[in-house]
């Protein structure tokens, strides 16, 4: 079983930054490709990031490209999402998975075999 725990959310002002952590468990961590999610209320999750096992490969979506960056540290076990010049709506809760199997990354939430347990975001105007 793998566990991942999100850590880094809170209340900051439009522009403003902050880093989110995703800490996993598990042997096989560098085996994984690991993205970030987000839910807004009364929303569907949705994709933000990806990253390949190796970190060689990121993937983005189209609202949040060239303003937050997905990295990983294989010794750590540990997967970033630095979030610049932060927008009211980014608000959400944002999740960290991995999706254990396949050799390439998804958008698509089905697709990830295991989740944390979320970290709110809150922009404020």
């Amino acid at each position: 079983q793998v566990l991942l725990v999100e850590s880094g959310g809170g209340l900051v002002q439009t522009g403003g930054s902050l880093r989110l952590s995703c800490a996993t468990s598990g042997r096989a961590f560098t085996t994984y490709f690991m993205g970030w999610f987000r839910q807004a209320p009364g929303k569907e999750r949705e994709f933000v990031a990806a990253i390949s096992w190796s970190g060689g490969s990121t993937y983005y979506a189209d609202s949040v490209k060239g303003r937050f960056t997905i990295s990983r540290d294989n010794a750590k076990n540990t997967v970033y999402l630095r979030m610049n010049s932060l927008k009211p709506e980014d608000t959400a809760v944002y999740y960290c998975a991995a999706k254990a199997g396949g050799t390439s990354y998804s958008q698509r939430r089905n697709d990830y075999d295991y989740w944390g347990q979320g970290t709110q975001v809150t922009v404020s105007s």
